[in-house]
């Protein structure tokens, strides 16, 4: 399975997450404290690659992978309507840089794809970095919306998707059945809404980092992910990832999370509750040794890994 929030399926299976022991926090903490030290000298002579860092551009080298993102809406979409059918417009939820959209019209010259999002700076920087790659006709076929996903529009959508747990912004299923009610009415007379979901003991673990190396357009960073709180009474979670770099500078916090756990009944649940006819769990098909495949299929039942990620599917009009 894909292990934390994002985890990109290029990694394949991870470490187990290791808690610091208390023993080691005083070496720990001095080992921050030259860290620090080395930092500031280095600013001396220039800034750090820390302080040179675009967080967009680390967030897609680590979190995304569009095209398989594409990929998969293309399978699970034929899976469920039949081989025959083929999904044309997408509407990203939640969609940051867009960068799903602008692959998702890469594949077809009949493809289209609706990106909403409230926050103008990934939108802008998407525009920049990743529609100025593509051809103007196809770029053309993008419509980015500096919008709230509550608001339905006249355009409809074959799939809705909100993915790396956007959705958990939502924290009352007021809220979430409301979006999924939204999602519902944005989609045409079929579609699918769907988005990601995670689990798993360790993913339940609080004051918890993990990490892993990446090689990206500037060179190789370490990609971290900090599982700060998680309340067990409300589910009421916060998360942050961080970067390191080989100066051993960090880029803090380039971007945090306050959520709600949400889990799969949960979801499943309001989606029903919502409008839509049914829901589907797509799981990661694992090789003889308990490694995942990146390929996904429709499942009631799992095995219950230290940490997973797996898709939810509401179906429209089936």
């Amino acid at each position: 399975m894909r292990h934390g929030p994002g985890w990109n399926v290029r990694a394949g299976r991870l470490s187990m997450m290791e808690r610091q022991p208390m023993a080691s926090r005083k070496k720990s903490q001095q080992r921050k404290s030259s860290s620090k030290g080395a930092t500031r000298r280095r600013r001396a002579d220039g800034p750090t690659l820390a302080q040179q860092a675009d967080r967009y551009a680390l967030y897609l080298a680590s979190v995304q992978e569009p095209s398989f993102e594409v990929r998969f809406f293309r399978t699970a979409y034929r899976q469920v309507f039949g081989r025959d059918t083929e999904p044309r417009v997408l509407r990203e939820d939640f969609c940051g840089t867009a960068a799903v959209c602008y692959e998702w019209v890469k594949g077809h010259p009949k493809r289209r794809a609706i990106g909403v999002d409230l926050d103008p700076e990934p939108l802008q920087w998407g525009r920049q970095h990743l529609a100025a790659r593509l051809r103007q006709t196809t770029r053309d076929r993008v419509t980015l919306l500096e919008d709230d996903c509550l608001r339905v529009i006249q355009t409809k959508a074959d799939i809705v998707a909100a993915e790396n747990f956007s959705y958990w912004l939502f924290k009352t299923r007021a809220a979430l059945r409301d979006y999924f009610k939204a999602a519902h009415a944005n989609l045409g007379p079929r579609g699918l809404l769907i988005v990601d979901s995670m689990g798993g003991p360790e993913s339940m673990t609080e004051q918890w980092t993990d990490q892993r190396p990446i090689t990206g357009p500037n060179g190789r960073f370490k990609y971290l992910w900090e599982q700060q709180r998680i309340n067990p009474i409300d589910h009421h979670c916060r998360f942050h990832i961080h970067f390191e770099f080989r100066d051993k500078s960090r880029l803090e916090r380039a971007f945090s999370y306050d959520w709600r756990f949400w889990t799969i009944p949960e979801v499943r649940e309001l989606m029903l509750e919502a409008g839509f006819e049914q829901s589907l769990v797509f799981w990661e098909k694992e090789d003889k040794d308990g490694e995942g495949t990146g390929r996904y299929r429709i499942q009631e039942s799992a095995p219950n890994d230290p940490s997973w990620i797996c898709y939810i599917a509401g179906v429209k009009g089936r």
